[in-house]
């Protein structure tokens, strides 16, 4: 810790205490950072058997799964709306451990912002501020179904913006159900008509199109601030020489363009691909020809995958928010090729460190692979800038946090 820094107290909250996604990745490698300052870090979120942080008072919220239906019908449409269990077993926690700060990630639906009412309401009773902090991992705050865009049609969508809830319910924006949409816009209009959200002292936004979207809710707008992701991923110090095929890696679902890409493949039947990850299109995948799969892949494995390739694929058809995957491709030297939505084109120097192409456009997917295929020496430059490329490390990132966001 430096001198003159207070240690502070700062309690991390997000439905998921077990890796699950990205949201995980930056809570628990910003947590162990702050850990290594000297400050005291706990968790709050909901039991799991792969849970690996917690909190002193070991309580946390009972396990929801909306997708298995282990939830009981009956009593859905409360807990996603406002959790009273959450409120009460962070309350247990914010008692145990009077914290400085309360750092809030991805919440709704499982905890929801009964949290935030939680925060505030032990404040009062504790006589002293405590500074709530919000990531925005997602678009929740100003669109029910969090991703901008109506997955029955696959249309990128702004109709939620400056408080026009209903349009969830309309284009049943949540796993295509009406009875669920309709939940997602009660909730949003619950939230937004008590000014939940105002109670939070800063948003920090990873991307500048997530902070211009939140902005236009003025409830929001004076509390964003942009703060670019870190990454871990350490530069490649052995020159990889395989350079033999395009990788994508990541989910296999159609937001992330898997199945644009795909008929991208298809249409290149010269080029081999090489997928990693897995997802509900996987099966399409494996019955491309000039694909091969790879399955769930992590660790030095992927390290590899990724540094042996001529070029990656970033193919997502809704707003990414700014995404590791990007920014871990060029620090092991592979130039991007990303789609031209939300916060990944930020990350990409179109023409430097690799190219850019229009969302959902096949033809235009098609044509950016083969031409960067066809000019290997192209790659290769735009190898040589990813080298130049300096993201904040966590350490950085931290140094940021502490000193921007927790203190101010």
């Amino acid at each position: 810790m430096r001198s003159g820094d207070r240690v502070m107290k700062i309690l991390m909250v997000n439905k998921f205490l077990h890796p699950n996604g990205g949201s995980e990745t930056y809570i628990f490698q910003l947590g162990e950072e702050l850990q290594k300052r000297g400050h005291e870090v706990q968790y709050f979120g909901m039991e799991h058997a792969g849970r690996v942080v917690g909190n002193r008072a070991a309580c946390y919220t009972s396990d929801m799964d909306f997708h298995t239906g282990k939830l009981k019908k009956l009593f859905y449409p409360f807990k996603i709306i406002y959790s009273f269990e959450a409120r009460r077993k962070i309350s247990v926690v914010l008692r145990d451990m009077d914290p400085d700060v309360v750092h809030l990630n991805n919440i709704n639906f499982q905890l929801t912002p009964s949290v935030i009412d939680a925060v505030r309401a032990y404040e009062k009773k504790a006589g002293h501020r405590i500074r709530l902090v919000y990531t925005a991992h997602d678009y929740q705050w100003v669109c029910p179904n969090h991703m901008m865009r109506i997955p029955s049609t696959g249309r990128i969508c702004f109709d939620c913006r400056e408080g026009n809830f209903g349009a969830c319910s309309k284009n049943r924006c949540i796993h295509d159900s009406g009875l669920k949409s309709l939940l997602g816009t009660i909730e949003a209009m619950f939230y937004h008509g008590r000014r939940t959200y105002a109670l939070v002292d800063v948003i920090v936004c990873p991307s500048r199109f997530m902070k211009k979207q939140l902005d236009t809710d003025p409830l929001l707008a004076d509390r964003t601030v942009f703060l670019q992701n870190f990454i871990t991923a350490e530069r490649v110090q052995k020159e990889s020489k395989s350079r033999d095929y395009v990788l994508y890696f990541g989910r296999l679902s159609e937001e992330k363009g898997t199945k644009s890409l795909l008929a991208a493949c298809r249409a290149l039947p010269h080029i081999p691909f090489v997928f990693a990850g897995t997802g509900p299109l996987q099966e399409e995948v494996e019955q491309v020809k000039n694909v091969e799969y790879k399955g769930f892949v992590q660790g030095e494995a992927l390290r590899e995958l990724i540094a042996g390739a001529r070029f990656s694929v970033y193919p997502s058809e809704w707003y990414e928010n700014g995404p590791f995957s990007v920014m871990e491709s060029q620090m092991y030297g592979t130039p991007v090729l990303v789609s031209d939505l939300g916060g990944a084109p930020e990350l990409v120097q179109a023409g430097s460190t690799g190219d850019i192409f229009r969302g959902g456009d096949v033809e235009e997917l098609t044509d950016h692979i083969r031409e960067l295929w066809e000019h290997p020496e192209v790659c290769e430059a735009y190898r040589e800038n990813c080298k130049q490329i300096n993201f904040d490390t966590i350490e950085e990132y931290c140094d940021k946090i502490v000193r921007k966001v927790y203190k101010e």
